[in-house]
């Protein structure tokens, strides 16, 4: 069994007073959002912003505080169980237009709804559905 922890952002910006959150499209074809392994010796921010970086070419994110969900799930790799966990933070980006990187085949921004219903796994509808409700009460 392999133990896997990496670090994800639910990015969003502002656009005409609404908020769009980034989805990126997996090659398996799931939607989700933007994470990737915590390197030795890398702080949750660290991977975070690494990590957006390279999968989207994004480096102006401002982080929101007091957000950090955790989730945890199981998967196949190679024929060996993969136990992962991944922590989100959320950050807001001023950039409307990414570079995405050979990891994905496709990205969108989209409204929180919209997002729900794009969004395929049930812990990160969760981990979305957190973030829209600290957004709305702090911004």
């Amino acid at each position: 069994m392999i133990e896997e922890t990496s670090a994800g952002i639910v990015l969003f910006r502002i656009e005409e007073s609404k908020k769009l959150f980034l989805l990126l499209n997996y090659p398996s074809g799931h939607w989700d959002f933007v994470k990737g392994k915590m390197e030795k010796g890398e702080s949750i921010h660290q991977t975070a912003i690494r990590e957006t970086k390279e999968e989207t070419g994004i480096s102006d994110i401002t982080f929101v505080e007091n957000f950090q969900e955790w989730i945890k799930y199981d998967f196949k790799y190679q024929g060996q169980l993969v136990k992962k966990e991944v922590v989100f933070l959320l950050g807001e980006t001023k950039t409307k237009e990414i570079k995405i990187s050979h990891e994905h085949t496709g990205y969108t921004w989209m409204d929180y709804n919209s997002a729900m219903e794009k969004t395929t796994f049930d812990n990160a509808k969760t981990v979305l559905t957190k973030a829209q409700k600290l957004l709305s009460n702090t911004l």
